[in-house]
């Protein structure tokens, strides 16, 4: 099974180290391949460092995408932590 959604980063910091690693190890619960796509680069969702190479400032526009058996959960819950703005209160 494939799923995938794109996302605005909503929180004013973007994508820095903190909700970089929340997103990884969100990740890591599911069995699909996870991937973060910007710009046409797409990086393992599992992997913090790989995420990070990924600059994403606020308003950043990135598409989750997971392929296996619990994909379409995957996506749903990283979609929500991106729009929960990865619980950081700004």
């Amino acid at each position: 099974m494939k799923a995938k959604r794109s996302v605005i980063i909503l929180n004013r910091l973007g994508l820095h180290a903190r909700p970089a690693s929340r997103f990884a190890k969100t990740a890591s619960n599911f069995e699909s391949d996870i991937w973060v796509e910007k710009d046409g680069i797409s990086v393992d969702g599992k992997s913090i460092l790989e995420v990070l190479t990924v600059s994403c400032p606020s308003g950043s526009q990135i598409t989750i995408m997971a392929e296996g058996p619990d994909a379409t959960e995957a996506v749903e819950v990283l979609a929500a932590l991106v729009a929960d703005r990865f619980g950081e209160i700004d």
